[in-house]
């Protein structure tokens, strides 16, 4: 790490650094489960399935699993949240040489049938989004910090991209769910979540009014309003890792 590095600033800020560890050793350790030997493929299935509608729901459309996981629901929204779920595998190995283009593609997955096709994959002006030059700047500076543009662990880098998406809302409808999905490919691109296990999106929802408020205070652009930010991500990261060992256990025990 550097001096100029944009994100080294943030280790500084009070409780991020001790949260930090606390997250990754349970990261560590929920991946290290032994069900991942030899039923890693219905574990990733499972919180695929459980990821994709608690981020639906983050975006205001909740549904009980059991009923997407029998196929009975046809909202949209959850719909578009399982195409992207099943889509970052394939686009981790190009999430940081070409992040805009990826941007793009999870925004085709995600707001399909929601909006006019001609705003499918592209930044737009709407009631929804945020428009102005600052925005795309922005949108530029988060594409730089994917591509290599910082050294900070990569759970603080899914924070920050995370965070800059929702509070940019570069894309027209579920742009929740694209923010969340980037997120989840800062982390399996990193290497920090290679098969995509950590259900994070669960965490968010277990603490949706904590999600929304400090994704609030980080678009203040205050150091509280980051460290808050900070501190939930890392939080829901912690409860992603006992999802997936719960998952894991389910699995083993079904075996």
């Amino acid at each position: 790490m550097t001096e100029t590095d944009p994100l080294a600033p943030l280790l500084d800020l009070a409780d991020v650094a001790p949260a930090l560890d606390r997250a990754r050793e349970q990261v560590d350790a929920a991946l290290r489960h032994r069900a991942l030997r030899r039923h890693g493929g219905a574990v990733a299935a499972e919180i695929s399935l459980r990821s994709a509608v608690a981020s639906a729901a983050l975006d205001g459309h909740g549904h009980p699993v059991a009923d997407v996981r029998a196929g009975t629901v046809t909202d949209p929204v959850v719909q578009g949240a399982l195409r992207v779920a099943e889509a970052v595998p394939a686009l981790a190995d190009r999430w940081s040489r070409t992040p805009r283009q990826v941007l793009a593609r999870l925004h085709v997955l995600a707001a399909r049938g929601l909006v006019p096709a001609d705003q499918l994959g592209r930044p737009v002006a709407g009631p929804d989004v945020t428009p102005g030059p600052d925005a795309a700047l922005r949108l530029d500076g988060v594409s730089a910090l994917v591509g290599g543009g910082t050294s900070v662990p990569a759970l603080l880098l899914a924070a920050v991209v995370h965070a800059e998406l929702l509070a940019l809302r570069p894309f027209a409808g579920p742009g929740g769910v694209v923010a969340r999905a980037a997120a989840r490919l800062t982390l399996v691109a990193a290497g920090t979540d290679p098969r995509g296990l950590l259900a994070v999106e669960v965490g968010h929802h277990e603490r949706q009014p904590e999600y929304v408020g400090s994704a609030g205070a980080f678009a203040t652009g205050t150091p509280d309003g980051v460290r808050s930010w900070l501190r939930h991500y890392l939080t829901a990261v912690e409860l992603g890792a006992q999802e997936l060992t719960r998952v894991a256990d389910e699995v083993l025990a079904n075996a």
